[in-house]
């Protein structure tokens, strides 16, 4: 099983609910590209929060905290979707991505190249906000002009009834669906309690 972490944006707890699925599937961990917070980067959160997961390093580290196009350009560097190769491990794989699925890794590249280009499965992480049924269903609507598998849809956190409905009611019934609640404190033991009591439902 492997599987790329997307989100509606930027901040909307994707690494939380990346440490929570490899603790869950025992999975390894990789993040592609990580732009800045190079002291503590979602790398080294996966190690702290999880049990004994293999991660693997990042093709591209920038220094500079911004989308990763205008990070590589700080420091000179082209991101070429050619230098990204899938790991190969028998464990499930965890793919982190950065923000949403347009954020642009060049110019005329973005997130949803890479995962179309590594024909991987996704799965969206979606938190509530005033807006957050747009950005989802742009997201939906994006990943299915690409033909790009929708696997999960990951609620993080709490959500009225009436955006769930929406949202739930714009996929498939073979995306199922996870439930994350708001976790206490982000570290090793809510994480893992957390995940001992995932529940993954259909429609």
């Amino acid at each position: 099983m492997k599987l790329f972490i997307t989100g509606i944006g930027t901040e909307i707890g994707k690494t939380v609910c990346s440490a929570i699925l490899v603790q869950y599937f025992k999975a390894d961990y990789w993040k592609p590209v990580q732009s800045g917070d190079l002291d503590y980067t979602d790398t080294k959160k996966i190690e702290t929060w999880t049990d004994h997961t293999f991660c693997y390093p990042e093709t591209y580290r920038f220094q500079l905290a911004a989308s990763p196009h205008q990070s590589a350009r700080a420091e000179n560097i082209q991101i070429d979707l050619d230098n990204f190769q899938l790991p190969e491990t028998q464990n499930a794989l965890i793919i982190e991505g950065a923000g949403g699925l347009m954020v642009p890794l060049s110019d005329d590249i973005f997130m949803i190249d890479l995962i179309d280009k590594l024909n991987v499965p996704a799965a969206l992480v979606v938190r509530n906000y005033l807006g957050c049924i747009n950005h989802t269903l742009l997201s939906i609507m994006a990943l299915k002009q690409r033909g790009i598998t929708l696997e999960y849809l990951i609620f993080n956190g709490s959500f009225p009834e009436d955006t769930e409905r929406v949202i739930t009611g714009f996929i498939t019934k073979e995306t199922e669906i996870i439930k994350i609640p708001e976790i206490k404190s982000t570290d090793k033991e809510h994480i893992t309690t957390t995940a001992k009591q995932l529940k993954i439902t259909k429609l």
